[in-house]
Order: C-alpha cells, then structure tokens, then sequence
C-alpha cells in the first residue's frame, strides 16, 4: 500500500473498560489500513469489538472506555493528540459515519432540509439558498426524488430506506476523505439492502473516498470489499484480499464462518451447512486459555483441503504470512490455537 494513497492508517488500537472489580478487553492490539476508493470490510460475530473500533476513530468512545493507540493518522497527518473541537471539525468534514439505524441518529424534531442545511452550515460555511441547492443535487445523486418534497418532510414520514439513503446523502454533503458504515443495511428488507450497497459503491467510485464497512453478513462482504478483516474476541484472527479470505481461509474461525453460507460450487444443494459451536469467550479479564477453546467442531474440515503454509512474521508474535503474500495475514492468539489448526510452517521469517 502506497503511504500517499493512505487515507487512515491505525496501529495497535486497544480498547478497555474498567467494571465493578475489573476490566473488559473489548479490542486487543489491532492495526487497521484503508486506501482511497477502497472498501475495508470488518467482519465478525456481535460483540467481537467491530463498532467499538470504529467509535474509537471517530473518537465517539463511552465515557469510561479507554483508547490507547500507536498511531491514528488521516491522510498522513496525526490525529491522535486532537482535542474535542478538532475532532469536531474532522466529524462530518473529513471523517462521515453512516450508523445501522438512521432513526435514531436524524433528528426527529427537524426536517431533512433543516438537518443538511445544518452540515453545510457547521463545516463547509455555506447558507441560504447555495445550501438548499446543494442538499437538492445531494438528495438526487442518492436516487431520492422528488427532492425538494423531500427536504420538507421529517424522518418519521420517510421508510426505512429513504431514511438510510438521507443519511448516506448528508454524509456525502462535506466529501468526506473516509466513510465508516456501520452495518448499514441491517434494519432493511433484502431489496432494500442491495440498493444501499450499490449505491455507497457507486458513490465511493465518484468521490474515491475510503470505506470502512462493518457487517456481519458474508455475502455483504462477498459483493462489496476489495479487503477483509476478520475479527474474533477483540482481534483481527485473518487480514486479506477478499478473493484469498473466500478461496484460502487460514484462521479457523474465517472457516467456519464460510462454512455457514451456501457458497455456489463448494456447498451441494441438500448439504448441511456448518456451524461455529460454543460462544464467544467473555473479554474480561486476562485469558488464561485459548480464545478459540471449545469452538473448533467441524472448523478444520477435510484436513487436505484446510492445510495453510504459513511463513512467520518477523517480530510478531503468533502471525504468518499466508502462502508467502504479504496481502493476506493470519494470527493466532497462542501456541496451542496455532498447533490445533494443523498448519505447516515454513522456517523462513518475512
């Protein structure tokens, strides 16, 4: 990844928040990249840190939590150290976040038109009728006509999927250099949901902006990513393009979330699909065990056809190089999760 196309890059991101007596590990260690008109797809199961990952970018943490990270830079320059009015000015302007719901994040007291005159108003210095205009062209770039009826209404006159495309309109309004989504297609019917998702892809192509997609939903990510980030108990398990996570999982976990979507030409019609038994382990406190203990079942699969050849990476602990690539990474968590999962390792260090 050329730095110059960087538009986010994260290092070593943890996340934690002390409780009665002590503290959950919500997100361990990760390190995250996206490149302009790139979508970065997070994926993992409920609970495993991926919307907790994206507040702390956006620096929109609980109160309580704490963020401790290496690095935190947008387009080359740190935002780490900002304070809470330069982080102000970043929201909207330059970072844009489309969340799952859109009711609960427009406000119900306010038209539409109130709402993105507002954006344009608070980040971009433009009112009056320049403000009403470039609402107008926005509201129709995302398919929503007639636009200036629109405008006049409020959420609550709105479905669910016009809600969501005002939403991606008003995120949209300042050119935004990355767009975070999260899950947003989830509080939608399957139509709705297709519409959305070739419609944030159009409009990444238009403005080259970086995507953050978070999702649990593989054919989100089958139809949408350009890389994918697998997580799993607070870490990134598996990192690659989306063709080598589909074709070579290496993390047990990435396997047997495959295992549980009928892929074509892999799955026969009437075979069962896989499952992931267990739950994920509580982020409380320390492990003491593997995270992945008691959730291998049918992960591994054919043994012959699971076999990943991994080449260690120097200075990291539990993190391999699969087949060689530096575009597709896996990392296990201990010694005992790495030799359960069979793989051959080379004695060559990256």
């Amino acid at each position: 990844m050329q730095v110059a196309d960087q538009v986010l890059n994260v290092e070593n991101l943890s996340i934690d928040i002390p409780l009665s007596g002590d503290i959950l590990h919500a997100v361990d260690g990760i390190s995250i990249s996206v490149n302009k008109g790139e979508t970065l797809c997070i994926v993992g199961e409920s609970g495993c840190g991926k919307s907790l990952t994206s507040l702390a970018i956006m620096d929109l943490l609980p109160q309580k939590a704490v963020r401790t990270v290496d690095k935190l830079e947008l387009n080359g320059s740190s935002i780490l150290n900002y304070s809470d009015r330069q982080m102000s000015d970043v929201r909207g302007s330059k970072i844009g976040m489309i969340f799952q719901e859109p009711m609960t994040s427009l406000n119900p007291s306010f038209t539409v038109e109130n709402q993105m005159v507002e954006t344009l108003a608070r980040h971009r210095n433009i009112r009056g009728k320049e403000a009403k205009k470039l609402a107008v062209q926005m509201l129709e770039k995302v398919g929503i006509t007639p636009a200036k009826q629109r405008l006049k209404q409020y959420p609550h006159q709105l479905s669910g999927g016009l809600r969501q495309r005002v939403m991606i309109a008003m995120t949209l309004l300042c050119e935004p250099e990355l767009i975070i989504a999260d899950e947003p297609t989830t509080a939608l019917d399957v139509t709705i949901q297709a519409q959305i998702l070739e419609l944030l892809t159009r409009l990444q192509a238009d403005f080259n902006t970086g995507l953050i997609l978070i999702t649990h939903d593989l054919g989100v990510v089958a139809k949408s990513a350009d890389r994918v980030a697998v997580m799993y108990a607070g870490q990134i398990v598996e990192e690659g393009s989306v063709y080598e996570i589909f074709d070579n999982p290496s993390h047990p976990y990435t396997r047997g979330l495959l295992s549980c979507i009928p892929v074509p030409g892999k799955i026969k019609r009437g075979e069962h699909l896989g499952s992931i038994p267990g739950m994920v382990p509580s982020l409380i406190g320390e492990f003491t065990e593997c995270r992945f203990a008691g959730r291998w079942g049918d992960t591994l699969g054919k043994e012959e056809e699971n076999i990943a050849h991994l080449t260690p990476i120097e200075g990291v602990d539990y993190a391999f190089l699969v087949h060689g690539t530096t575009d597709h990474v896996v990392r296990f968590c201990c010694n005992s999760c790495l030799k359960k999962s069979k793989s051959k390792i080379s004695k060559g260090v990256n």
